[in-house]
C-alpha cells in the first residue's frame, strides 16, 4: 500500500487527455496506472461516500488474499470502472492528489480512459449505445403520434418489464417524455428578428444564442422557454443556435471518443460562428456547459476554435450573477416562493463558478433556499440500468430525506434529470421544478 503524504494544497490543474496517442489505449498500461492509482486510494479512502466506485474497489481490496490492491484479480477492476459516471466530485472536491502533487492522480479521466479501451475491445452493450444516442432517438420518439405511443407505453408496467428483460432499463427508473412541439419549434420566431442594442456586463456582451441541447429540446422544451423569458425580462435578447448536435457528454461517458470528436466537429463552427459576432452561449444543463468548458479544451487542447467557444459559454445562473454585481439584474419580483429545496447539481459544482443559482434565488424576497450538495444519483444513464438502478436510488437517499425534512414548496435542480429521479425516491406526486422556471414564477412573466 502506498504510504500517505501531505496532499497538494494548491487548486487542481488538468493534463490534456492523451487519447490520440497509441499507450492510450494499450491495455496493459491502463492496467499498471490503475493498480497505482487504486492503491493510492485504498490508502486514502477519503472519497468512499461520493459514489459506489470507491466502496467497489475497498470491497474488492478488503476482501483479498493480501488485504491491498495487489491482492485484487485484475479483471475485477472493470468492477470499479463500470460504477463511475464521470461526475468529476472526487477530482474538484475531494482528493488531496491531484495535479500539480507529484502523486498526479485524475481519477475520473483514467476512469474515462478504461471506458474508452473497454469501448474500443466492442466490450458495450446495445442498450449503452441505444441510450447514449440521444439525437437519434430524440428525432424517432419526438416525432408527432410516436412521442404519445412512447410515453404512454413507458408508463406501462408490462412494457416496462419487457424493457428490463430486453434492454437492461429498469422498471422503476423514471423515464424522460418526449415532446413533438419541441423548443427548436417553439422558438423558431426568435429566427431572423431585430435584436435590440445589448447591454454588456462584466464579461458577458449582453446578448445570448442559446444551445438548446438534446434533452432541452425535446424533453423538456419549457425549461428553455422560462429561460428565454427570464432573459428578455432583464433586457437580454436571446437567439437559438442554427442547428446542433448533442454536446457528446453522452458518448464521452461511454468511453466513445470518436463519437465526442463528431459531436465537436458539428457543433463548434456553428458555436463559434456565433461567438464571432458577439454572442456569449448559454446551455441550460449543467452537464451541456461542462462539455464545452472543460472536456473538450481538454480532449482537443490545441484546437482554437474549441478553446475559444470554452470561454463564450455561460451557465444560465452564472450569466445572471456575473450581470446581477454590475446592477444589471432585475430584482423587482412579484412573488415569493416560501421553501426552496436547490440540489446542486454535481456538473455544475464541478465548473468552479460557486453557487450561483442559489445566489439568485436569494434574491426574491420571503423565499427561503436550502442547497444540497450532494449527488442525487441519477448521473446521466446510470440510474435507468437495471444493474445500478438500486444503487442509484441509495446514492440519492440522502438528498431526498433533505428534501423531505425540509418540508419544502418547491424543490428541484439545475439538472432536470436530477429533478426526476428526487422526484422517484420521493414518491409523493410533488413535481421537480426547475430553477429557472422558478424565478420565471417569481417575476411573474
Amino acid at each position: 500500500m502506498a504510504v500517505m503524504k501531505e496532499g497538494n494544497l494548491e487548486a487542481p490543474t488538468r493534463h490534456p487527455i492523451k487519447w490520440k496517442e497509441a499507450d492510450f489505449y494499450n491495455k496493459e498500461s491502463l492496467f499498471t496506472e490503475l493498480e497505482r492509482v487504486f492503491d493510492h486510494c485504498h490508502g486514502c479512502r477519503r472519497c468512499v461516500s461520493l459514489c459506489n466506485s470507491f466502496p467497489t474497489l475497498f470491497d474488492l481490496v478488503d476482501e483479498s488474499e493480501t488485504f491491498e490492491v495487489d491482492g485484487v484479480v485484475k479483471q475485477d477492476y472493470w468492477k470499479v470502472v463500470d460504477e463511475c459516471y464521470l461526475c468529476d466530485l472526487c477530482y474538484m472536491t475531494k482528493c488531496p492528489y491531484t495535479p500539480p502533487h507529484e502523486w498526479n492522480i485524475d481519477f475520473p479521466h483514467l476512469m474515462l480512459r478504461a471506458k474508452a479501451v473497454k469501448y474500443k475491445q466492442g466490450d458495450v452493450r446495445l442498450r449503452d449505445k441505444i441510450l447514449t444516442s440521444t439525437d437519434v432517438v430524440g428525432q424517432l420518439a419526438g416525432l408527432p403520434v410516436v412521442a404519445q405511443v412512447v410515453n404512454s407505453v413507458n408508463k406501462q408496467k408490462l412494457a416496462r418489464k419487457v424493457l428490463d428483460k430486453v434492454l437492461g432499463i429498469h422498471p422503476d427508473a423514471k423515464l424522460p417524455e418526449y415532446q413533438s412541439n419541441n423548443l427548436r419549434k417553439r422558438l423558431s420566431k426568435l429566427k431572423g428578428r431585430d435584436v435590440p442594442e445589448p447591454i454588456s456586463a462584466g464579461r458577458t456582451s449582453g446578448k445570448v444564442a442559446l444551445f438548446s441541447t438534446c434533452y432541452g429540446n425535446v424533453n423538456e422544451p419549457d425549461i428553455g422557454e422560462d429561460l428565454v423569458a427570464v432573459f428578455e425580462h432583464n433586457n437580454i435578447p436571446v437567439t437559438i443556435a442554427e442547428k446542433e448536435q448533442c454536446c457528446g457528454m453522452p458518448k464521452l461517458e461511454l468511453g466513445d471518443l470518436d463519437s465526442v470528436e463528431k459531436a465537436k466537429n458539428a457543433n463548434i463552427p456553428i458555436l463559434l460562428k456565433l461567438v464571432n459576432e458577439g454572442w456569449d452561449i448559454v446551455a441550460p444543463v449543467p452537464s451541456c456547459a461542462l462539455m464545452f468548458k472543460q472536456e473538450l479544451p481538454l480532449i482537443f487542447p490545441n484546437d482554437e476554435d474549441v478553446l475559444k467557444v470554452s470561454q463564450a459559454i455561460f451557465d444560465p445562473f452564472e450569466y445572471l450573477m456575473i450581470r446581477h454585481k454590475d446592477g444589471k439584474l432585475n430584482t423587482q419580483f412579484k412573488q415569493s416562493l416560501g421553501k426552496v429545496a436547490y440540489h446542486v447539481a454535481c456538473h455544475q459544482r464541478v465548473q468552479k463558478i460557486g453557487m450561483k443559482t442559489r445566489d439568485v434565488l436569494q434574491l426574491i424576497p420571503d423565499t427561503e433556499i436550502k442547497s444540497i450538495e450532494r449527488c442525487s444519483g441519477h448521473d446521466g444513464t446510470y440510474a435507468v440500468k437495471s444493474e445500478f438502478h438500486k444503487t442509484a436510488m441509495k446514492i440519492g437517499r440522502p438528498v431526498v430525506n433533505q428534501v423531505k425534512q425540509f418540508a419544502a414548496d418547491h424543490y428541484g435542480s439545475d439538472c432536470a434529470m436530477a429533478g426526476h429521479h428526487i422526484e422517484n425516491g420521493l414518491d409523493n406526486g410533488q413535481k421537480p421544478e426547475h430553477p429557472i422556471t422558478l424565478l420565471r414564477k417569481a417575476y411573474g412573466i
